[in-house]
């Protein structure tokens, strides 16, 4: 894993918005109309080319496939990548997408915004049998994709995001497993071969785990604190069992507090949990750090310490706010925590993807890509505050001729009146 040896390098969360190209294609597979396999894969061969040359173009180092191959959502796709699970009908108030404090409290607003941006999960995911792995060529395609379009570019290195053991197809019903912790195990085993086929291809491989802070706001209340971390340790366990024999420099963890533009008021503060999050072995975390619910919490590094040889990737710009954040904003941010962990330990992020699911988007592409511009100059700004470059050497003042002594002086104006 590359860090910021000479200047802040950037990257982002992953997921990027789907053109229209790959889109109609996806709508065509959903409805059984006219779908064209064929025509789809080389649809995204063409895509995943063009997008990770424009984020290149932008400035970002460190670049992914933009999850383009992923033909339902970050944490969904899973479901047809691996064998065991069936999809059933939720009853009319069955959907657990539409749970949680924080829907409980504004209730009113999230009425207005499941009617505008529509709930994407609508069915239920059954355990029925053995899970197993079984999308070593869909995910081969993406990754065989991906290495043609980073021969192209001058990105510094390419990573590809998957979901974490905890956020593999959420809400899961378990009909299969004598408990939920042999289910887990399963789930865990099973994404050791994603994970691994990624890395041994030459990727960085990054876990996005929203689940883990997410649950906080399904589970407290009725339960406690200490009963959401005892479910969080593990989760956590069941990750690093999943990650065994992977370096860990070629592991990014990404945990955020979900992607929705809610208010977020019941979010479980960074504190509480980063312990937690600290004890994957992952070579960077990549955290959410820059939406107004979480971005005071860069304090936390005052006095917590990241593992020894591991990166922080905070998240500098939002994924939801179409407002594009100043550069000396982005730099502000950056810096701050470059003197708290060390410029070295510090790549420059976004908070989340920008598109969830490939038919949805929580900006305009325009603003997408200014987005990534902005983090790029802002980078650029954190360099030469935190290496000095840029700067003029102020210039040393000439040094003064000494003033000869006074009987030089009368011995010279003697010698010249004679």
């Amino acid at each position: 894993m590359h860090r910021s040896t000479d200047r802040i390098l950037t990257t982002h969360v992953g997921s990027l918005i789907r053109p229209e190209s790959v889109r109609a294609h996806l709508r065509a597979k959903q409805k059984g109309e006219g779908y064209d396999a064929a025509a789809h894969a080389k649809t995204l061969t063409e895509e995943v080319a063009d997008v990770v040359r424009h984020q290149a173009e932008a400035g970002v180092d460190v670049v992914s496939d933009g999850e383009f191959g992923k033909g339902i959502s970050w944490s969904q796709y899973v479901i047809e990548r691996m064998g065991g699970f069936e999809r059933r009908p939720f009853t009319p108030t069955g959907n657990p997408f539409t749970r949680g404090a924080d829907r409980t409290r504004f209730a009113e607003f999230y009425k207005e915004l499941d009617a505008r941006d529509h709930i994407q999960v609508t069915t239920d995911s059954v355990v029925i049998g053995p899970i197993k792995y079984t999308g070593q060529a869909a995910l081969q395609q993406d990754i065989d994709n991906f290495k043609a379009a980073m021969k192209n570019t001058k990105a510094v290195e390419g990573f590809m995001p998957v979901a974490a053991p905890a956020s593999v197809i959420p809400d899961r019903k378990n009909e299969y497993y004598q408990n939920d912790d042999d289910l887990m195990d399963a789930i865990g085993a099973a994404m050791h071969d994603e994970y691994k086929q990624i890395v041994d291809n030459g990727f960085l491989v990054q876990l996005d785990d929203a689940r883990a802070a997410v649950t906080y706001d399904r589970m407290v209340p009725p339960g406690t604190m200490k009963d959401y971390r005892k479910w969080v340790a593990r989760q956590m366990a069941v990750t690093n069992q999943a990650i065994k024999g992977i370096p860990s420099e070629k592991i990014r963890y990404h945990v955020c507090w979900g992607s929705w533009p809610g208010p977020h008021t019941t979010d479980v503060p960074m504190r509480e949990i980063i312990d937690l999050i600290l004890s994957v072995r992952a070579g960077a975390f990549v955290l959410e750090m820059a939406n107004p619910r979480h971005e005071h919490e860069w304090q936390i590094w005052k006095d917590i310490k990241l593992p020894k040889g591991a990166v922080l990737i905070p998240g500098v710009i939002s994924h939801v706010s179409n407002v594009v954040e100043h550069p000396e904003l982005i730099c502000e941010r950056i810096v701050r925590l470059a003197k708290l962990v060390g410029r070295e330990n510090v790549i420059a992020g976004s908070d989340c993807g920008f598109a969830q699911q490939p038919t949805h988007q929580r900006v305009h592409p325009s603003i997408q890509w200014a987005k990534l511009e902005a983090l790029a100059e802002g980078a650029r700004l954190a360099t030469k505050e935190l290496w000095g470059r840029g700067k003029k050497a102020a210039k040393k003042p000439a040094p003064k001729k000494a003033a000869p002594k006074k009987r030089a002086v009368k011995a010279v104006k003697r010698k010249r009146a004679a």
